[in-house]
């Protein structure tokens, strides 16, 4: 499913940043989340266990299903980070790795 913005009269600069890639545009003060599902990318990461595809949930930060590499950084919420022009966005695959930053 793919959404689409609601335009209005005081539109943000657009940004651009990448997902496993592909170049997005999206608009300042969009959550990398917001901007991956207008871009029609729903799958955010895969669960450990299965495998399968999960997706952002709540889009408030509570349910952790939105996790996503960000710049190299593993395990960011998608639902809460701001869109950053050249950000690097990667999905997660499998088990997360553990961030010793």
């Amino acid at each position: 499913m793919k959404f689409s913005r609601l335009e209005s009269a005081n539109a943000s600069p657009a940004v651009c940043f990448t997902c496993n890639g592909q170049v997005i545009e999206a608009r300042v003060g969009d959550s990398v989340a917001t901007a991956l599902l207008m871009a029609g990318i729903g799958s955010t990461r895969d669960t450990a266990l299965s495998g399968e595809g999960r997706a952002a949930y709540c889009l408030m930060g509570v349910c952790f299903e939105c996790l996503v590499e960000i710049d190299g950084i593993p395990n960011q919420q998608a639902c809460l980070v701001p869109v950053s022009e050249g950000m690097s966005v990667r999905r997660q695959e499998g088990a997360p790795q553990v961030w010793n930053g």
